[in-house]
């Protein structure tokens, strides 16, 4: 959350010329509403068996895709998503990530979470996280980090 996943990815797609898939509108045209009001009105969980359900999808051959930051948590995803991808961490400290998000009223994990409750849950995931193929530090312009990532990509 909040580590320029989905811009990032555009800007790779782009310059790959491949196309580019966001799981979390993938879940919302799935459901008919935005990623909010499905954890609003129907819970995390509800949200995570769509999140599975879609994320075939999103890791088509040749494509990037931005995965949602607890997509991975899940251990029957992170099988699939390394079967079908090079998975690329895009890494910046919490404080960073921090004041990046602070404040965003369109992610539903800091609905009602201190700074300090946001900072478990990054810090619950970040082992998942280290253990992508890739490892990017990401606290630089995103056109600098795409095309890093589309080096690192094509090797």
């Amino acid at each position: 959350m909040g580590s320029g996943k989905s811009a990032v990815g555009v800007i790779v797609a782009h310059r790959a010329h491949t196309p580019f898939f966001d799981l979390d509108l993938m879940i919302e045209k799935a459901a008919g509403t935005s990623v909010s009001r499905i954890f609003a009105t129907r819970g995390e969980a509800e949200f995570r068996a769509l999140e599975s359900q879609v994320l075939p999808a999103a890791l088509r051959e040749g494509a990037v895709a931005a995965l949602g930051g607890g997509t991975v948590m899940d251990d029957a995803n992170w099988k699939l998503i390394n079967e079908r991808a090079v998975t690329i961490y895009l890494e910046l400290p919490f404080d960073s990530l921090w004041e990046r998000i602070e404040g965003s009223a369109d992610r539903p994990l800091l609905a009602g979470r201190t700074r300090a409750e946001v900072a478990e849950i990054f810090e619950r995931r970040r082992p998942r996280y280290e253990e992508a193929t890739h490892r990017v530090a990401a606290a630089r312009p995103p056109g600098q980090l795409a095309g890093e990532i589309l080096a690192l990509w094509r090797d």
